[in-house]
This record gives structure tokens, C-alpha cells and sequence, in this order.
């Protein structure tokens, strides 16, 4: 009788771990599913709104123009914090494949740190060019650009707080599944970002300064 009681036991947890294992990936599958087809959706979003800056960006209902009002020096300073956030991102998922959580922490507050940096100056150029009497209301130039660079600081911001709010999951919790799952989103969220960044520094900055 014991062992057959033995054996039905070690015959049924096989099963159970199967089913255990396979229910955490179908989880982390429909989770990665869901935030691709949310990236998609913010790519027809930004793709949209380089759209109408193509259109409306050189109607400058004579007022400035981009080359009168854009500083590339400070921008290309603005360019390289998010860059360089992109690369303390990944030192950070390095350090979390390693379990190592305190560089993991050290790296994720660097990234947040050049975010914010890119959100000020972000906000300096905003209020600059507001005082100078190149609000968004001024030209359909000014208005496609204050909502497309705008946009993507608010997608910013979002990360930071996003970013923020992990950074405490982990304190908590440290690496389990659901939390590297996270890190993993933020990560393609943020490269996202960046790259969307470059496509507003190229075509919007660079060629807004051509005359």
C-alpha cells in the first residue's frame, strides 16, 4: 500500500510543476504580447504626429522659423542624456541577469537622473521660447512642434515615474519574475524612446535649422 501511495505522489507532482511552470509562461507571454501591440499603438501615435509637423512645419504664419529659434548646441546636449540613459539601462538589466541588486539600483537611479536632466532642459527650451513669444498658438509650425516634442516628454516622464515606481518593487520583492518581466517592458519602452527621440533631433532639429 505504500508504495503505490509512493508512487501515485511522485506520479502527480510532475503534473503539478508542469502545470505551474506552463501557467507562468503563458503569463509572461500574454504580458509581452499585450506591451507590443502597446508600442504599436504609440508607434501610429508618434508616426501620426511626424506626419502633421511634415505638413504643417514650415507654415510659419510669419513668425520665427526653426533656424531662428532652435538652439542645436543645447538640444545636442539634451540628445546625448537620453542616449546615454539607454546605455545605463542596460547596465542595468546586466546587473539584474547577475541577481545583483544594489548595482542594479545604482543604475536605474543614473537612468532616472539623465531622464530627469532630459526633461529639464526640455522644459527650459518650452518656457524660453514661450517668453520669447514663440508659444504654440503662434504658428501652425509652433503648434505641430510643442505637441510632437511635447508628446514625447510626457512619454518620458511617464518612464521616469514608471522607473521610480519599480525601483521600489524591487526594494520590496527583489528579482522575482513578475519584477525582471517589468524591467524587461521599461527596457523596450525606453530604447523606444530614445530612437523616437533621434527621429525628432533629425527631422525636426537638423532640418528645421536648414534654410
Amino acid at each position: 500500500m505504500s508504495n503505490t501511495a509512493t508512487l501515485n505522489t511522485a506520479g502527480s507532482a510532475p503534473e503539478k510543476l508542469n502545470f505551474h511552470v506552463t501557467g507562468e509562461h503563458h503569463a509572461e507571454n500574454s504580458t509581452m504580447l499585450g506591451f507590443w501591440l502597446y508600442l504599436m499603438s504609440d508607434c501610429l501615435i508618434f508616426a501620426c504626429l511626424f506626419a502633421i509637423y511634415g505638413v504643417l512645419g514650415r507654415n510659419y504664419a510669419a513668425g520665427p522659423s526653426g533656424a531662428d529659434l532652435f538652439e542645436l548646441p543645447l538640444v545636442a546636449v539634451n540628445t546625448s542624456m537620453l542616449l546615454l540613459s539607454s546605455i545605463t539601462y542596460g547596465f542595468a538589466m546586466l546587473e539584474m541577469q547577475r541577481k545583483r541588486m544594489r548595482p542594479t539600483m545604482i543604475w536605474l537611479a543614473v537612468t532616472g537622473l539623465l531622464g530627469a536632466v532630459f526633461i529639464g532642459l526640455e522644459l527650459y527650451e518650452f518656457i524660453h521660447l514661450i517668453h520669447d513669444g514663440a508659444g504654440p498658438q503662434r504658428s501652425a509650425f509652433l503648434s505641430s512642434f510643442f505637441t510632437l516634442v511635447g508628446t514625447h516628454g510626457l512619454h518620458v516622464t511617464f518612464g521616469i515615474v514608471w522607473l521610480i515606481t519599480l525601483m521600489v518593487q524591487l526594494k520590496k520583492h527583489g528579482f522575482i519574475a513578475e519584477n525582471k518581466r517589468r524591467l524587461m517592458c521599461l527596457s523596450m519602452f525606453w530604447h523606444f524612446l530614445d530612437v523616437v527621440w533621434i527621429g525628432v533631433f533629425t527631422f525636426v532639429y537638423l532640418m528645421g535649422v536648414l534654410p
